[in-house]
């Protein structure tokens, strides 16, 4: 035997926890539940505050890095379709090149393909689903590389014509930012998860100036908890880099909305087909993407000179679609404004989708948020337009590619509760709330029911990492000890013999021999010990005859837990001492057991929320038929 298996704790190399040493002192119960119990609050108060303050340093920092890469874009934008030395933000359709179109993307493609092969292939892509890798299996560590050499790839891209967003980029690069800041302190992986998440909320939010969706899409996508251990600094740094964006970028949105009819309640019909479609649009959008990148891997080529391909598709859409080159952020608006004829919305939505999906599947560097945006908004728009001409309705196209935008990106990504805010923080406009929450559901209903995974998922399920992204509370924080404990306990008395017992587990006792482990008490049945079977063999060993007793045998070190503690804290009791049941004393007094709590209790926690989800009751309209 290796030690004992239940009741006593035994030191665990691989627990960062104090290991409790075998002490007959009966205070000794006492130190050990004190050490789960008594300084953790307050230690956890402490690391709260550290934390913060490094995610207040982390926005700034984020706020700035967004608006350098944002001028950076501009840079390469104009040097490589205006020959001009400007930091001005526009957009490459107005260029006169002509042929030299198709050609500025592919060398761009090629840069960005060369910085992947020999610097770091996890700046291929829009860069969130890396961050949820590292996030889930990396430890929330990010190599420094990735945090200079995501930004600058992205630029390149985008300044060459890339169809691309840069808040991806920015996310995942605030992300890196708020990962090396972790690794720079003596911080645990869970820390420095939080710090990740407040770099990239601070990076969509100094994008956007959107700063309350910057935080629900952190919880969402990176951190899977709604904690103030997380919450509290994810608020700090999205609010200090909205406030660098107003300070550096000015106060606007990214996207200027006027005023809207949204039409409710008479247009809610219209708002539900219009679900519908962003639901199979979001479905269509990821299985193509995923399908294009099928098609490169297939190549025989070197994965380098997939995004020059790639560009090279994108060049070929851009000369005859212009609108289809960079960011887009002014045509997004022009489409919110309802600016476009229906014949413009229609190849924007086609052209902008296509030219994404052959750039982004090709392996290049870029942001997906801006070009789902600008392909599902035109969408929008088109449907209602639609609409008005067919059917003679007043429907403001303005306001369904508004809520268009948010549906699709929230659906494919999985995301829906961020995405509405996001809508909604874009307008600052009430009325937006009913047919924004409508629409999004609907179509998040329809990618649920047609795909496991999500355009952030798909990519890590591909590497075998299957993430878990609904949020739901544990069920060992609602149940308490006394609810699942066994109260029917076989305690020894602690001046039986090693051999005694023996003698009594192999001829099968049934109060003993279903058990691996057994309180021991004294005369006056307080509980003294700990006894398990590996004790006993050990103890048979030493001393073949069993004359030792088995107090002596036994561990009378013990970990307790209280009727009224909750399963949770019982459990991390098992796991920072490594054991498998615990006594259950009174908090008045802790020589008096009154219950076990072994595994089994902890399972039947768990078999009970199970049952509540997939058990059915007869209703009152069962019972009624039956009589």
């Amino acid at each position: 035997m290796t030690g004992p298996i239940d009741g006593s704790p035994r030191p665990n190399p691989t627990l960062p926890f104090p290991q409790p040493n075998d002490n007959s002192s009966p205070a000794r119960a006492a130190s050990v539940t004190d050490l789960v119990e008594g300084p953790v609050p307050t230690a956890v108060k402490f690391r709260m505050l550290l934390v913060s303050f490094l995610a207040a340093a982390i926005g700034a920092g984020a706020g700035v890095i967004a608006y350098a890469l944002y001028n950076l874009i501009g840079l390469i934008t104009n040097l490589a379709f205006y020959h001009q030395l400007s930091f001005r933000f526009r957009s490459p359709e107005a260029n006169t090149l002509g042929l030299w179109v198709i050609v500025i993307p592919v060398v761009g493609g090629a840069i960005v393909g060369v910085m992947a092969k020999y610097g770091s292939p996890k700046i291929r892509g829009h860069g969130i689903p890396e961050a949820m890798e590292a996030v889930l299996i990396g430890r929330s560590k990010i190599e420094p590389k990735v945090a200079i050499l995501k930004p600058i790839s992205a630029a390149i891209a985008i300044g060459t014509g890339g169809p691309f967003g840069a808040e991806g980029p920015i996310i995942q690069t605030g992300g890196s930012v708020g990962s090396l800041v972790g690794q720079l302190f003596h911080m645990t992986a869970a820390e420095r998860k939080v710090l990740l998440a407040c770099g990239a909320a601070a990076g969509m939010a100094a994008t956007f100036n959107t700063p309350i969706a910057a935080v629900v899409l952190a919880i969402e996508l990176l951190l899977f908890e709604f904690k103030s251990r997380s919450f509290i600094p994810l608020v700090i740094a999205s609010t200090i880099a909205t406030s660098v964006h107003i300070e550096l970028m000015g106060p606007g949105q990214m996207f200027n909305v006027s005023a809207v009819d949204f039409g409710v309640p008479a247009a809610l019909p219209w708002y539900v087909l219009l679900g519908l479609l962003c639901g199979l649009a979001a479905v269509g959008f990821s299985k193509l993407l995923y399908w294009v990148e099928d098609q490169f891997e297939k190549l025989p080529l070197d994965d380098m000179w997939w995004p020059a391909i790639g560009a090279l598709g994108l060049g070929i859409i851009g000369y005859f679609v212009p609108r289809v080159l960079g960011v887009g952020y002014d045509t997004i608006t022009a489409i919110l404004n309802n600016q476009l004829a229906l014949k413009l919305l229609v190849l924007v939505m086609v052209f902008k989708a296509l030219a994404l999906v052959i750039s982004l599947g090709s392996g290049t560097s870029g942001g997906l948020l801006a070009p789902m945006f600008m392909s599902s908004a035109a969408m929008g728009g088109a449907f209602a337009m639609g609409l008005n001409y067919g059917l003679g309705t007043h429907l403001a196209p303005g306001a369904f590619a508004l809520v268009a935008m948010g549906a699709v990106f929230g659906a494919a990504s999985r995301a829906t509760f961020t995405f509405i805010i996001f809508a909604f923080e874009i307008t600052r406009d009430y009325n937006a709330v009913l047919p924004l929450m409508l629409v999004c559901v609907i179509a998040d209903g329809i990618a649920m029911f047609f795909t496991s995974t999500s355009i952030m998922t798909e990519k890590l399920a591909r590497r075998g990492l299957h993430i878990h992204q609904d949020y739901e509370p544990d069920v060992l924080q609602q149940v308490r000890v006394s609810e699942t404990m066994s109260s029917d306990v076989s305690t020894i008395p602690e001046t039986m013999t090693v051999g005694e017992l023996a003698r009594r587990l192999a001829s099968r006792d049934p109060h003993l021999v279903h058990h691996a482990a057994w309180p021991l008490v004294d005369s006056n049945a307080r509980l003294t010990g700990i006894v398990t079977r590996g004790d006993i063999m050990r103890a048979l060993e030493q001393d073949p005859a069993g004359t030792m007793t088995v107090r002596e045998a036994g561990s009378k070190s013990l970990v307790v837990t209280y009727p009224d503690e909750l399963l949770s804290s019982a459990a991390e009791k098992m796991l920072h001492n490594d054991v498998g049941r615990l006594p259950v004393v009174s908090r008045k007094n802790s020589t008096q057991i009154i219950g076990y709590l072994g595994r089994s209790g902890i399972m039947a926690a768990r078999l009970k929320r199970l049952q509540e989800e997939s058990v059915r009751e007869p209703g009152w309209i069962g019972r009624f038929a039956r009589k």
